[in-house]
């Protein structure tokens, strides 16, 4: 599941006239710098979402295959009722999810994850990277990672928008707009929210500035 239903206000004001995910970084679409790992990593189907400006998503992927085209509406459903209503188009018992306002330069995001998945203990598994490796971020972080790679709401590192989640979680929370991190605190509270360690170059493209760190990050 790729999150691109958001208004972009951060990125104002190249969103004024497009949604965030269009918006080109060394050559690339947003949405392409989130689709190539998955592509990559053997993910399919993929779910995208869509709600700003959606017919100009509709039109930039169209004949994109393994693609399912999901439009919010009339409210934006958040990330965690985002990837809820998106379930019925996603096998298996867990699902990768990557928000479309990142650049990464390293390992493949998914193959990341994949590789530190498979603990029955484990809900969800957040790639997160140190906050002095964090491009275009300037606070502390999301959350502190035990020596057992557990998280807990701290500082130290920041989550850099890929995951595996459990569905079953998802499934059951009984709201419709809801965020992960609603989730994902009842999964700190059940000790079963755990990290990954991104061990590449990781930039949020939050914001206009932010495109200049990530075209300078390198090959991207």
């Amino acid at each position: 599941m790729i999150f691109a239903a958001g208004f972009g206000t951060r990125m104002a004001p190249l969103t004024q006239t497009r949604p965030k995910p269009l918006i080109e970084v060394a050559g690339k679409r947003l949405i392409d710098h989130a689709l190539l790992p998955a592509r990559e990593a053997g993910l399919a189907p993929i779910c995208i979402n869509v709600h700003y400006r959606a017919r100009q998503m509709r039109d930039a992927l169209r004949g994109e295959e393994s693609i399912s085209i999901l439009e919010e509406t009339p409210d934006i459903l958040e990330t965690g009722g985002g990837l809820k209503a998106a379930l019925p188009h996603l096998p298996g018992n867990a699902v990768f999810t990557m928000n479309s306002d990142a650049v990464w330069e390293g390992p493949n995001p998914f193959e990341c994850l994949r590789a530190a998945w498979g603990a029955p203990e484990i809900e969800a598994l957040l790639l997160c990277v140190p906050a002095a490796r964090a491009l275009g971020r300037a606070d502390a972080g999301d959350f502190t990672i035990s020596p057992d790679f557990r998280v807990s709401r701290g500082a130290g590192y920041f989550y850099t928008g890929a995951q595996i989640i459990c569905r079953a979680p998802v499934a059951a929370h009984s709201e419709r707009i809801f965020s992960f991190n609603a989730l994902w605190n009842e999964m700190i509270e059940r000790g079963s929210l755990f990290a990954a360690i991104y061990p590449g170059a990781w930039c949020d493209v939050g914001r206009p500035s932010s495109i200049a760190l990530a075209e300078r990050m390198g090959d991207v």
